[in-house]
């Protein structure tokens, strides 16, 4: 089975990412959860790169706040499809750095990447990455949609009441 892995520079990332987690294991896909900081585990950082792959790990997802390095230098030794979730931190400058350094790469290294805080929506997009190739979890995706759909529906009917 192919496993997501979930990478965060830092611990304070975790109650943005568990949207990521959750998501993913209400597909019922294995999720991989490591702290790996760009800057203070360098070491770490090339060791988890260039092995994921290797760990049948098929998507990473990287959160990261301020210079947020994490997702680009990630996708820079990985040859997996890295999704990049810029982290509002206490020393941002209102997200807009973190979403910055995560969007503006480099040709050749590219990083998908969602809005601020985005990692519910980074779940989903790693979940229809996999189902691209995955017939029951694209299954899942499909009746995911299905129920947000019916969901807006719903609404929409009880507020015409």
């Amino acid at each position: 089975m192919n496993k997501v892995a979930i990478v965060m520079g830092s611990d304070s990332d975790l109650p943005v990412m568990q949207e990521a987690i959750d998501i993913l294991k209400g597909f019922d896909i294995e999720v991989e959860v490591d702290i790996v900081s760009a800057h203070r585990t360098p070491e770490k950082l090339v060791d988890f790169s260039t092995n994921a792959h290797k760990r049948g790990i098929a998507v990473i997802i990287a959160g990261a706040g301020g210079a947020a390095h994490l997702p680009g230098m990630v996708a820079s030794m990985s040859p997996l499809p890295v999704i990049g979730v810029p982290v509002k931190s206490s020393n941002s400058i209102d997200g807009w750095d973190s979403i910055l350094s995560i969007l503006q790469m480099p040709g050749g290294v590219p990083v998908a990447t969602v809005a601020l805080n985005g990692a519910k929506n980074a779940g989903i997009l790693a979940a229809q990455i996999l189902g691209s190739a995955d017939k029951c979890v694209l299954d899942k995706i499909v009746s995911y949609k299905e129920g947000l759909k019916m969901e807006v529906l719903e609404k929409a009917k009880k507020m015409k009441k």
